[in-house]
């Protein structure tokens, strides 16, 4: 809600509603973690569940970044567009706020066990920050970047959404096999959080059709840490069934610029780079 409020209005100040609403919602989430913690009168990590240790320091390093944003905006003023995303206070955020959403899965790898559906949330969660922060380079997001023809930005937008998506996945099935639709609600979320901000809606039907289609995808290929070879053919997949359907719709549209050898290209270029991911997070005897 504050990133959408940013993009709806020229906010001059650091006490409006939505800081009010994400603050409150980190507060009440800290306190659930101090409260938690605490063990004997005194602060003790290790009194949280396995894996929630380190969502703690997240809530310490997001409360410092809150201070150091409102010393910063009273220093640089308020910051739009691109500017906000680097800011050295909102990148702190980021990073606490990374820290804080990973705790399920952390804790579901604390226990060896195979992801439950709050780990796959909360994976969910932690890549619609990783996508938040790059949505200067995500065509996804500014989609004005297929309206421009060769934009290099978009082109670039391609690979590193590709690969974020990607290694988001891997990482997931290093811990083991996915629950039926967790491809689809991985994306779907992220998705549907960062159209919300950017109001491009008509994007979340296409985005939900790969979704759909990579954990079709997952189911015929059963990909592995026992199986590198079918983890690095999804991996290289996935740029395809992920961009396609969005290409496709937007051609459909009239409302892409990009010429079919600039699409194409910058669709294989995302497979070859995730492909090469999946050989560093997976290698195959082969390649050793």
């Amino acid at each position: 809600m504050d990133a959408w409020a940013h993009h709806r209005f020229a906010l001059e100040s650091f006490f409006t509603p939505w800081h009010g609403l994400l603050y409150s919602g980190y507060a009440l989430l800290a306190a659930v973690l101090v409260i938690r913690a605490r063990h004997g009168g005194r602060l003790s990590p290790a009194a949280l569940p396995d894996g929630y240790g380190l969502s703690l320091v997240g809530a310490l390093l997001f409360g410092l970044g809150g201070l150091v944003d409102l010393g910063w905006h009273t220093r640089f003023g308020i910051e739009v567009d691109v500017e906000a995303l680097l800011s050295p206070p909102h990148l702190l955020l980021a990073f606490g706020a990374g820290l804080m959403v990973s705790g399920p899965l952390r804790a579901a790898s604390a226990r060896q066990q195979a992801l439950d559906w709050p780990a796959v949330a909360s994976w969910g969660l932690l890549l619609s920050v990783l996508t938040f922060f790059t949505a200067y380079v995500n065509p996804l997001a500014e989609q004005e970047l297929f309206a421009q023809s060769g934009n290099a930005l978009g082109g670039a937008g391609v690979v590193v959404q590709s690969l974020l998506l990607v290694g988001t996945l891997l990482s997931a099935l290093r811990r083991g096999p996915l629950p039926r639709g967790a491809a689809t609600i991985l994306l779907g979320l992220s998705s549907a959080l960062m159209l919300l901000v950017h109001q491009n809606f008509e994007l979340l039907l296409p985005l939900l059709a790969a979704g759909l289609m990579l954990d079709f995808l997952i189911a015929v290929l059963h990909p592995t840490p026992a199986r590198p070879q079918a983890l690095q053919i999804f991996a290289a997949t996935l740029p395809v069934l992920l961009f396609t359907p969005v290409v496709m719709t937007l051609a459909l549209r009239g409302e892409l610029a990009w010429s079919f050898t600039f699409a194409s290209g910058a669709v294989l270029s995302a497979a070859f780079a995730s492909w090469c991911l999946s050989l560093v997070v997976f290698p195959s005897q082969k390649f050793q």
